[in-house]
């Protein structure tokens, strides 16, 4: 049953906000001088579909899109909406063989591409037969495909209606699973209408929201779905940079925001003016809680933590009159819309205190894993979903992180499968195995730790830790490419030879100890 207040589709969403807003600011992008009107934006979004159709893109067609943060991808991400077809967000940094594998298990038709990132494109072209036609936003040397400005500033800007409801796909968004290379979570109308209504319950047609993060994440495109239901505007930044943050909050008055990785913020120089805004509140995650109530303090801000993911999007948050909370380290409660339980090995429920995995339920949760139909039975239990992280409720009913089941690194916000990683490196050809582990880091969250076994006869002097650097940043994107490397005879191992790594985790106190640091460039003591 729809929720009260939900749109049929994004379509409608736009449609009706550029009729009840018309020309009220939505839309700024910082870094090309350029801002929509809530008008302007519906009649560019069908100016791009118009384009998209006139090259051939169709209900159901699936279309990669790799862009930098530029006008040009949201306006194409909505008009993918408006036709019915499929995006597929593909990442700016990905190398060639992240992008060949998520071109040919998206089945992707069409591929929107940055022109600087053509060369990467040209590498497996031969490879990727499902794409029929390219579009190129930017100039550069290599002319591939057609110009999608061109095509669009040559299209009505009347469209044609499709027949859409809130069950069709919008995105397959994918994200790093346990088992090797990134699942395609399969993203409805009403999964991003759901989370966009859900977070615009904390906004007002008055507010001004800033996103920093890429859009090629799913936090920008919910953030525009909230924006256009609360009738607010949002400032998209080219990229995150903590040294600007304050300085955008600033410029723009921005009233609130995600703030990825505030720690970055927080350790940037006192300045007078730090205290000196609009902003009502922020989203942080993963905050150290001893440093909360100072970073609140300093900034003159609320600050509050929450929880989600691809698969589920919000999750539980920290209502903003919850002060006491501050620094208690809790991700707060459930939304509207979202179930949660806490369940033990045999998915029974756990008393309250105790620690078990998360699982979740709601309406507009993802509809599976794109093509990979064992790896969605194994992640639902009915409509329950596991979420595959480890969690504890308190006497108050505040939910808490404990730790995860998923053997990943969480880097920059970014899901890395260490199996993925592993898989790469293995492929050497004087190396004999590899164990990939996180490695904690107050900034980054955490970092990647390789432990590598050379092949009988290689040392590491045959092997050298650049020399496998060089060889990962050849094929996968650089946040993924280890930053400590540690040379082992063998693994612990269990008696099936899965490789113990929590055992490894225990050797040491400090994991980065007698391990070549790619970032310092040195071996750390």
């Amino acid at each position: 049953m729809p929720i009260p207040g939900i749109e049929p589709n994004i379509r409608l969403l736009v449609e009706k906000a550029a009729t009840r807003y018309k020309e009220k600011k939505v839309l700024i992008f910082d870094h090309e001088g350029i801002s929509l009107t809530y008008y302007e934006l519906n009649n560019k979004v069908n100016k791009f579909a118009n384009a998209l159709r006139s090259v051939g893109v169709l209900k159901g067609d699936h279309v990669a899109v790799m862009l930098p943060n530029c006008i040009e991808f949201p306006l194409t991400w909505l008009a993918i909406a408006k036709l019915g077809a499929v995006m597929i967000p593909t990442n700016i940094n990905y190398q060639f063989q992240d992008l060949e594998y998520i071109l040919n298990d998206s089945d992707a038709s069409f591929l929107v591409i940055d022109a600087e990132k053509l060369p990467v494109y040209r590498e497996i072209q031969s490879r990727c037969p499902s794409i029929k036609r390219i579009l190129r936003v930017g100039e550069g040397e290599d002319d591939l495909g057609f110009s999608l400005n061109q095509l669009a500033m040559e299209a009505s800007s009347t469209l044609e209606p499709v027949d859409l409801t809130l069950e069709d796909l919008v995105n397959i968004q994918y994200t790093s699973g346990t088992t090797g290379f990134p699942k395609g979570c399969m993203l409805t109308h009403e999964y991003w209408l759901t989370l966009g209504l859900i977070a615009a319950e904390r906004l007002t047609p008055d507010d001004v929201f800033l996103s920093v993060q890429p859009f090629y994440y799913m936090d920008p495109q919910w953030q525009l779905i909230m924006t256009m239901t609360a009738g607010a505007r949002m400032v998209l930044a080219r990229k995150y940079s903590p040294s600007r943050y304050m300085e955008l909050v600033r410029k723009y008055d921005v009233t609130c925001s995600l703030t990825p990785r505030a720690i970055l913020v927080y350790k940037q120089q006192e300045s007078p003016l730090d205290g000196i805004h609009r902003l009502r509140f922020v989203n942080i995650f993963g905050f150290p809680p001893h440093l909360h109530k100072r970073f609140e303090e300093r900034f003159k801000v609320i600050a509050r933590e929450g929880y989600g993911m691809t698969e589920i999007g919000s999750c539980m948050r920290v209502p903003i009159e919850d002060e006491h909370m501050t620094g208690s380290g809790s991700v707060g409660k459930p939304v509207p819309f979202r179930e949660v339980r806490i369940v033990d090995e045999k998915g029974k429920d756990v008393p309250q205190g105790e620690v078990g995995e998360l699982m979740v339920r709601g309406p507009g949760i993802f509809k599976g894993y794109y093509k990979k139909i064992r790896e969605t039975a194994e992640a639902f239990e009915g409509d329950w979903f596991h979420t595959g992280d480890l969690f504890r409720q308190d006497e108050k009913g505040y939910y808490y992180i404990v730790g995860r089941k998923k053997d990943m690194v969480r880097r920059h916000g970014e899901n890395i499968s260490a199996s993925e990683v592993e898989n790469v490196i293995r492929s050497h050809p004087k190396i004999l195995d590899v164990a990939v582990i996180p490695v904690p880091d107050e900034v980054r969250g955490e970092e990647v730790k390789a432990y590598i076994i050379p092949k009988p006869g290689e040392t590491i002097q045959s092997i050298p830790p650049e020399e496998i650097i060089s060889f990962c940043l050849e094929r996968i994107a650089k946040f993924k490419v280890p930053r400590f490397i540690e040379y082992r005879d063998s693994f612990p191992r269990t008696p099936t030879e899965r490789v113990e790594k929590h055992k490894l985790i225990a050797e040491k106190k400090d994991l980065r100890s007698g391990c070549y640091d790619a970032e310092e460039k040195r071996w750390r003591n």
